[in-house]
């Protein structure tokens, strides 16, 4: 099939590229500026977390996505009821089917498609985004596909929510560490955050020295015996033991036995909370965004 594919791709005219009659983009995007049809409809997505999920924020259809790799039930829900195509692998996306479907636009992720840019550029007008501010691919995306209002509204409502928390939030300090089969993941407060942590940041919540950063660094790996650095009044975790969830119990219950992590303050003093990995390994926009606020609401505001 992927000679079959090769081949076809090798055939496809490229009169899309020839002239453009939507609009060129050029920043914050992978390869030469592209041009972008005015008013897409077959849009195919190969990043199936914060592209996806924009997409479908913003109530545009999409026709075709990687689903393997879908961290929150809404998003599958919507996935199925759109009858999406799975593209399999987000690392190696099916060229097979996106020849078959015709997409009038391919959009992905810098981080990890660049490895099919060629080829998909073939097939239809590629945008690989950047990693950029959350709230800026919001924004890029939304005036890719002429919903610009709508995310302006949904990033205004978001806006609202969060002034008020952060007027509530109270003088503690919060770790956060994400639990996986492969050990510890600390993503840091710093100016290349990864969108969760950076709606704390955001709201006004302070992390520990240790998960604090100046420069781009976004994630520390420590092993157990520097776990202990999670000195935070209170404790946030998340487990994540694959893209099936099955495993996550079983991770939980292994790691909150260990006596390291019973030695963890806020571990002893009744403060560590497990929050779910739709927006916290999984962010894909405003609908993320709240869930983080949900959460601080929750654990944080709540804490005397």
């Amino acid at each position: 099939m992927r000679v079959f594919a090769f081949l076809i791709l090798c055939l496809l005219p490229v009169s899309w590229a020839a002239a453009c009659d939507g609009r060129m983009i050029s920043e914050d995007i992978f390869g030469p500026p592209v041009c972008v049809p005015a008013n897409p409809q077959r849009i195919a997505v190969l990043d199936p977390l914060m592209a996806l999920g924009i997409l479908f924020e913003l109530k545009v259809p999409v026709i075709a996505a990687p689903l393997h790799a879908i961290q929150d039930d809404a998003i599958r829900a919507e996935a199925e009821r759109q009858s999406l195509v799975d593209l399999g692998d987000a690392k190696q996306p099916s060229l097979e089917r996106l020849v078959a479907l015709k997409p009038d636009l391919i959009i992905g992720t810098s981080i990890v498609q660049t490895g099919s840019y060629d080829t998909a550029s073939k097939i239809a007008p590629t945008l690989l985004i950047d990693h950029v501010d959350w709230k800026r691919q919001v924004r890029l995306l939304a005036d890719i596909v002429g919903r610009s209002e709508a995310a302006e509204a949904d990033l205004a409502a978001y806006e609202a929510r969060l002034a008020d928390i952060r007027k509530r939030v109270p003088d503690k300090r919060v770790s956060m560490v994400r639990l996986s089969p492969f050990g510890f993941n600390v993503y840091l407060d710093g100016p290349a955050a990864y969108a969760p942590y950076a709606v704390l940041h955001e709201a006004g919540v302070r992390r520990t020295d240790y998960e604090t950063t100046t420069d781009d660094t976004v994630v520390k790996r420590p092993d157990w015996e520097e776990l202990g650095q999670l000195s935070g009044d209170i404790l946030l975790y998340v487990a994540v033991g694959g893209y099936d969830t099955a495993p996550d119990d079983a991770l939980v219950a292994d790691v909150t036995a260990n006596p390291f992590w019973q030695m963890l303050p806020a571990v002893q003093a009744g403060r560590a909370h497990r929050v779910g990995r739709a927006a916290w390994n999984g962010f894909h926009g405003v609908a993320s965004a709240h869930q983080v606020l949900d959460d601080i609401e929750r654990y944080i505001l709540t804490t005397p």
